[in-house]
């Protein structure tokens, strides 16, 4: 299995993550397709320059697809390790304007928990491509 390693931020979003995750639909398919519940919210990560040019390999990557209900936007899911041993997912919404510069990642439990995890801490998530 091929990896990409990325290196990013952790920082607090706008809430649209967990909201988008809480819906039943969202978390059904996670749960189908990813092997897990996920917990009803998203750790971002703000990507340096770096890690923008590495996310634009799982453009070419096998994804898992987020088919979506009338009225919201596609996504695709990656298989990750979170700091080299959470399971974890990337989940990359298909909106406009979405920024590249952003990974938003999903787990069975709060990460931030479960890693101690705090605004402004490197993080490393290795992603299946």
């Amino acid at each position: 299995m091929n990896l990409v390693c990325i290196k990013g931020i952790v920082f607090s979003g706008k809430g649209e993550g967990s909201e988008f995750i809480r819906l039943p639909w969202v978390k059904k398919q996670i749960n189908e397709k990813m092997n897990f519940i996920p917990y009803p919210g998203t750790l971002n990560v703000k990507l340096s320059e770096e890690g923008i040019r590495a996310k634009r390999l799982l453009r070419r990557a096998n994804a898992v697809d987020i088919q979506p209900v009338a009225g919201f936007c596609p996504g695709k899911c990656y298989k990750a390790w979170l700091m080299d041993n959470v399971e974890c997912a990337v989940v990359v919404p298909e909106v406009a304007r979405y920024p590249s510069n952003v990974l938003e990642i999903v787990a069975p439990t709060s990460l931030r928990d479960k890693l101690n995890l705090r605004d402004g801490d490197e993080i490393e998530i290795k992603i299946a491509l």
